[in-house]
Formats: structure tokens, sequence, C-alpha cells
């Protein structure tokens, strides 16, 4: 609900797409191969690259998001996924990190702690 409310503001640097309502924070970076579909908020000094942001997303200050997708989901300060895959309706913890694994099963939905 708060999402819906969000004004678009742009303070960081943007060479990716931006489609609806999005916030951007001081030193963040979009790169050319991304899509951020609003209501979205991204706080300060992350790095989206080669991603997709989804509607009501939050992530937090100094995230990394690389080669995944992530949507309906909060990704707190610190947190970085690096070829997640496709993401949706999860809660990632401060600090967290979630790289590609090869083994099975596979999953999308996650609830992860801080520093995990």
């Amino acid at each position: 609900m708060i999402l819906d409310d969000l004004a678009h503001e742009i303070r960081g640097e943007v060479k990716g797409e931006l489609r609806g309502r999005v916030s951007l924070g001081d030193g963040t970076l979009v790169n050319a191969k991304s899509v951020i579909k609003g209501p979205a908020l991204i706080g300060k000094g992350c790095t989206i690259s080669d991603s997709y942001i989804g509607p009501y997303t939050s992530i937090g200050n100094n995230c990394e998001i690389l080669n995944s997708e992530v949507e309906d989901s909060v990704v707190m300060d610190g947190a970085k996924l690096i070829n997640a895959g496709n993401v949706v309706d999860s809660m990632i913890g401060r600090g967290a990190v979630i790289e590609k694994n090869n083994s099975l099963p596979k999953g999308s939905k996650f609830i992860i702690g801080d520093n995990s």
C-alpha cells in the first residue's frame, strides 16, 4: 500500500528502462540491459545490472542485483542476488546472498534472515 503512493524520483544513474513510478536513491546505477517497473523503491548505492525489478518491490541500500528477476519482494540493505533467477513474493534479509545453484529441487520463493 505504501508503494502505491510512491512519487517518481530519480537520484541515481539510469541507462536502462524505467516504467511507472520508480524511486532511485543517490549513487544507484541501473545499467542498459535492466528494466524497472514500478511502483518500485530502490535505495542508495545499489547496482542493478542485466536484471528486471518488477512492481511492488523494495530494495534497500547498497544492494547488488545481477542477472536476476525480482518482483513483489523486499530486499534489505546489503543483500546480493547474483544469477538468482526469478525471485517472487520474497523477503531477503540484510547482507544475505543468493547465487545460482544447479542442485535439485529448484525453488524461487525465499524468506531469508540477515547475513544468510
